[in-house]
């Protein structure tokens, strides 16, 4: 699976605003919970600043994401982009689905293939 947010992948800012966007969050939600400018989120989803220790700590609590990933991606964190990781849900979703089909046709096939020998063999219903 590619990691989205390795560090040779993506900086902090990178995972900062896959972190924010997955709780559904935009810039001025999380400044205003975070007491800071708008502004200094995009710095740091720019990767032109970087938060205080204090801050930082907070944000990661407050994304539901590790201190550490934030700052490495390695550790808890999101496995990818808040739309890849529900379009791969959707699609193991439809996965799952076509087995269930497949399974249902087999199924079928095979009780087609007995009424099939009973009417070429002859044998009563």
């Amino acid at each position: 699976m590619n990691d989205w947010y390795e560090a040779a992948q993506a900086t902090f800012g990178d995972r900062l605003a896959g972190a924010r966007e997955a709780a559904g969050l935009t810039q001025d939600a999380l400044a205003e919970r975070l007491g800071v400018q708008s502004d200094t989120i995009a710095a740091w989803e720019e990767d032109r600043d970087d938060p205080r220790a204090n801050r930082l700590q907070m944000v990661a609590g407050m994304l539901n994401v590790s201190l550490m990933w934030l700052l490495t991606g390695e550790g808890e964190g999101l496995d990818g982009p808040p739309g890849a990781v529900a379009q791969a849900d959707a699609e193991r979703e439809t996965l799952r689905e076509i087995r269930d089909i497949r399974t249902v046709l087999a199924e079928l096939d095979a009780r087609l293939d007995r009424l099939e020998r009973k009417l070429t063999t002859g044998e009563p219903q």
